[in-house]
């Protein structure tokens, strides 16, 4: 599979844009970092406890002023803190290093966790959860090696788990990132002991970045750069953190023709934006999220489908299948998702249906498991909710543009 990656700047916003065998597969928007206001996902702060809520099982940890996050009461046991105020668990007062976990959501306030962790390229470290894993893109045989080399780098404080782009590293290479990250882990527990609360200890990089970071760059052709400014901030990034990754970049400046035309980027971006989906065989879905849930139905529209059990409608469920599962991955849907097919009487359909639908959502990088179909024949799926979907990224960072 032949990959690229587009990264354009367009007034405020920087655009990140993965293409798979000449195909947009996934769009994220970020403002300038000087922009970002507190609460960006993978930020470490030293909070303090403004309120404990034991009904809930939750606390509310203010960060910075004003910015109060939603906290899990069970984490508080292996949290790291910096000032205790009483013996229980957890109290009102206390302050301890925090990592955000979700950023705010509509009305729903940024989670933190105690249980902090720091990405590498190949690997994450975990503290507050010492379990070793490795990802199950990784092959069954390489997967136990990881697992039987990492028994021997247990440890009590933390745990460890390799990433998808570890497949065909050297283990030393993996290794000597651990080594890394335990060092970064350490630095940065020692330095919140001399800091005060709503010290920000540590700043996830900008969006952009990240999403180069977490990338897997297997068939990675290039990275295509819009700006000089924007280039060179990101191969400054890469000279320290993936020196052998750095030919993939490329500066592109044409000020008569951008990137947003050379790759139609703009029509993609509207396209994603919006609810009505066509489909080649004449059929449409309709893409609606809410507050709860995302549903997807799925209209025959232009194509005659006669009756419950015909060709017609297997057709336009095939195709309807991989286009939701495209459209999941690409607008980044998460939590739970409907979707409703064309109805199908014969339960040999469903199955091949569900089986094809599985094996669509099973090349998303961002672990998506099909639940099951109800009785009332909608299909439910749950997708890991890692950043805001992007419909929501284009308002909330519009918002938040216009409020500067």
């Amino acid at each position: 599979m032949k990959r690229k990656i587009l990264i354009e700047k367009s007034k405020n916003k920087i655009r990140t844009y993965l293409i798979e065998d000449d195909d947009i597969v996934e769009i994220h928007t970020s403002i300038n970092e000087e922009q970002v206001p507190p609460g960006k996902l993978g930020d470490i702060y030293i909070g303090k406890v403004q309120n404990i809520v034991q009904n809930i099982g939750a606390a509310f940890i203010e960060i910075t002023k004003g910015v109060n996050c939603y906290f899990d009461l069970k984490d508080a046991e292996n949290a790291y803190f910096t000032h205790k105020s009483g013996k229980k668990p957890l109290c009102i007062g206390d302050e301890l290093v925090v990592q955000i976990s979700r950023e705010a959501v509509k009305t729903k306030a940024p989670t933190v966790t105690s249980h902090l962790s720091f990405t590498g390229r190949y690997a994450v470290l975990t503290h507050g959860n010492t379990r070793i894993g490795v990802s199950s893109k990784i092959p069954r045989a390489l997967r136990d090696e990881f697992k039987d080399r990492l028994s021997r780098m247990k440890n009590e404080q933390f745990g460890i788990i390799i990433r998808t782009n570890a497949k065909g590293v050297p283990f030393q290479e993996v290794e000597d990132e651990i080594e890394r990250l335990k060092e970064e882990y350490k630095k940065l527990l020692n330095t919140a002991l001399s800091r005060v609360a709503f010290s920000r200890l540590k700043s996830a990089p900008p969006t952009y970045i990240s999403d180069l970071k977490n990338v897997y760059m297997e068939g990675m052709e290039e990275i295509v750069i819009e700006g000089k400014d924007l280039y060179t901030e990101i191969q400054e990034y890469f000279l320290t953190e993936f020196p052998e990754k750095v030919k993939l970049l490329r500066l592109y400046e044409n000020p008569d023709f951008p990137l947003c035309k050379l790759y139609s980027t703009e029509t993609a971006l509207e396209k994603a934006l919006k609810e009505f989906v066509w489909l080649k065989n004449g059929g449409y879905l309709i893409i609606q999220p809410t507050e709860a849930l995302t549903v997807i139905d799925v209209n025959s529209g232009k194509m005659a489908v006669k009756s419950k059990n015909s060709a017609g409608a297997m057709k336009v469920n095939m195709e309807a299948a991989q286009e939701a599962a495209k459209q999941i991955r690409l607008r980044n849907l998460s939590g739970i998702i409907i979707v409703d097919f064309v109805n199908l009487e014969s339960k040999e359909d469903t199955g091949i249906l569900l089986k094809e639908f599985r094996n669509f959502l099973s090349k998303d990088p961002i672990p998506t498991t099909l639940v099951d179909m109800t009785m009332l024949g909608l299909v439910e799926i749950t997708r890991k909710k890692v950043r805001k979907p992007l419909y929501e990224q284009e308002n909330y960072l519009q918002a938040e543009i216009e409020a500067l």
